[in-house]
């Protein structure tokens, strides 16, 4: 095992993390080292925290909840998460009136530059509601990492937020006036449009990226397909404007990017029917090709933030979820013990608790 002091910089690595009021850290330093990193102690710790704290610092997103302030810790205003990824020195502050990005000490009026540093790639138990929950859960997957992928993406879907809260606030009135109304169709299907076309193709390039890395795994028992499901239809401004009765009567939008879905299926056959051995390797595969895909646009792998998972998975997915990780991103991985990983690996190890 390494030891952090033996840490050098490395270039498209997060070498250090510090938090300040975050969840149940008053404040907390750690480094990290390419390649495989282990955060182990038991649980109600924090080791959670920490991969969360890194995630939110590269991508100012949370993977566990939709709104930070749940992040802050309890009777604090705001919280601060600070580190440095590759040479740059990334600061983010958030409170419940404002929050403030700095990096390499200059603050930054918007966070296009800053998103630009790293990306990263999120794996948790709670995965699994992918296949088994909601379409908003695959949803946030497809936005989080057509984010990543296109940076032009989140202000696109920005846009189309704005739009569909001002067209949906009109359509809840007693008495709406569909002129008003139409207003906002414009830069609904302008922005909606942008949206559909780059999940769309964010969901083209994953196919054979999360086909391959699922052989690898399920060691090709499996053939897995994925399909983009527009809640738009073929053409979002025709199923615009025939859906004027059903928005009257419902009071919202009915149809639009905010109704997209992901739909898998193994050997021509929903996903709903295969086994939770089947559904989480489904998902290891999605998030894997995932990290190909961005590895492979930006010639540079994501930080892959694995939460405890290894536990979820017997003796043979563990072994080939390891080996299928790919080789130079920078690993970085919370467990309550060690006993299953293999005596010649090479990893830093922090311990909590």
């Amino acid at each position: 095992m390494r030891h952090p002091s033996r840490i050098g910089f490395a270039a498209g690595v997060l070498t250090r993390l510090k938090v300040r009021h975050f969840r149940c850290f008053d404040a907390r330093e750690v480094d990290f080292a390419p390649g495989l990193n282990f955060i182990v102690g038991p649980n109600a710790h924090g080791k959670t925290s920490l991969l969360e704290a890194a995630c939110i610092l590269l991508r100012l997103q949370s993977p566990r909840v939709t709104r930070l302030a749940h992040a802050i810790q309890h009777e604090r205003r705001g919280f601060v998460v600070d580190g440095h990824f590759g040479p740059r020195h990334l600061q983010f502050y958030f409170s419940r009136e404002r929050k403030k990005l700095a990096l390499d000490e200059v603050e930054q009026k918007n966070a296009r530059e800053y998103l630009e540093q790293g990306r990263v790639v999120y794996f948790a138990n709670s995965d699994i509601e992918l296949v088994r929950g909601s379409s908003d859960t695959r949803r946030q997957f497809l936005d989080f990492v057509a984010a990543q992928r296109d940076g032009t993406y989140r202000q696109a879907l920005r846009d189309y937020e704005r739009a569909l809260r001002s067209r949906n606030l009109l359509l809840k009135s007693p008495s709406p006036r569909w002129r008003e109304i139409a207003a906002f169709d414009e830069p609904l299907l302008n922005s909606g449009q942008r949206v559909i076309a780059m999940r769309a193709q964010l969901v083209a390039e994953l196919q054979p990226e999360v086909e391959r890395t699922h052989r690898a795994i399920s060691g090709a028992r499996e053939k897995l397909q994925l399909e983009y499901v527009p809640g738009a239809g073929e053409d979002f401004a025709k199923t615009l404007a025939a859906a004027q009765k059903e928005d009257a009567r419902l009071r919202q939008t009915s149809v639009g990017p905010h109704r997209d879905d992901l739909r898998f299926a193994l050997n021509a056959q929903s996903s709903a029917f295969a086994s939770e051995g089947q559904q989480r390797t489904l998902v290891l595969a999605l998030k894997l090709g995932a990290a190909h895909l961005l590895e492979q646009r930006f010639a540079a792998p994501p930080v892959l933030l694995l939460d405890d998972i290894f536990g979820e998975l017997d003796l043979v997915r563990r072994a080939a979820l390891l080996a299928a990780l790919p080789a130079a991103a920078q690993k970085i991985i919370t467990t309550t013990h060690l006993d299953w990983l293999p005596p010649d690996a090479e990893a830093l190890l922090i311990r909590l608790g």
